[in-house]
């Protein structure tokens, strides 16, 4: 059944990406950005907690997951460090993901041979 529920949610967010891209003057990347800030704001009203218990990867591999991930990262850190944990916190919570996309970029652009598309 977490399946189903990871499909579904995943799914659904990425509905709402394509009609916003489709029916919208808005840029990619400016979606993008809104994901990830939507991710925060429902993690820090405590909405997207209870979506990620319930569709795992469905929640959590969107951006907004990341966003989600960046907020929780900062709570943890502003409790365990006071202040300076609202600085050092979404580093400490995505440091992994970040390093290891940009270790495959790397690794990527070492071992493609690049040329002109047209």
């Amino acid at each position: 059944m977490s399946y189903l529920w990871a499909f579904v949610v995943g799914g659904v967010l990425c509905v709402i990406g394509q009609v916003l891209i489709d029916l919208t003057s808005l840029t990619p990347a400016r979606i993008l950005v809104s994901y990830v800030v939507s991710g925060v704001v429902l993690s820090a009203l405590g909405l997207y907690g209870p979506l990620v218990e319930l569709a795992g990867a469905g929640a959590t591999v969107p951006l907004t997951g990341f966003g989600h991930l960046l907020a929780q990262g900062v709570i943890d850190a502003v409790d365990r460090m006071g202040l300076l944990g609202i600085l050092a916190g979404g580093f400490t919570a995505a440091g992994a993901g970040v390093t290891a996309s940009l270790i495959c970029g790397v690794a990527a652009a070492a071992l493609g041979h690049p040329h002109d598309q047209n």
